[in-house]
């Protein structure tokens, strides 16, 4: 097993001095560490492409749950389906606003009630003979 070479251990081992780091310069400096994206004092790729876009900080992120989930709850003998038990069914956290999305059939009558509904949600659920609350 061959040892590690050890630098910096003076003249006689052929790496002493500057102890393999060369003359100068930042590398050779104790304490140096590369900071991300740096290229050597050339500007960097982040900075020279463009920004663009738009991030709005008052944007509400809603859950979405789909009419086909209400059906397959609904299968199971409930009338009103609120948030309570869509996290009972696993299908939101309780943190996040729900938004029903009208992806899928319903055939029960339920009383739905969530923080919105799509258009086409909103009349699918009236059409089956339910009702909707918007909290």
């Amino acid at each position: 097993m061959t040892r590690k070479t050890r630098i910096g251990r003076g003249p006689g081992s052929g790496k002493g001095g500057t102890s393999t780091r060369g003359h100068k310069g930042a590398k050779s400096r104790s304490g140096y560490s590369r900071k991300i994206g740096f290229e050597g004092g050339q500007m960097p790729l982040q900075r020279r492409l463009p920004k663009f876009g738009f991030k709005n900080i008052n944007r509400v992120e809603y859950k979405a749950v789909n009419i086909c989930d209400l059906e397959t709850i609904a299968a199971t003998g409930v009338e009103k389906i609120g948030i309570a038990e869509l996290v009972a069914a696993g299908l939101v956290n309780g943190k996040q606003p729900v938004k029903i999305l009208a992806n899928g059939t319903l055939t029960h009558k339920l009383a739905v009630e969530a923080n919105a509904f799509s258009a086409a949600a909103e009349k699918a659920i009236v059409e089956a003979g339910g009702s909707i609350n918007k909290i």
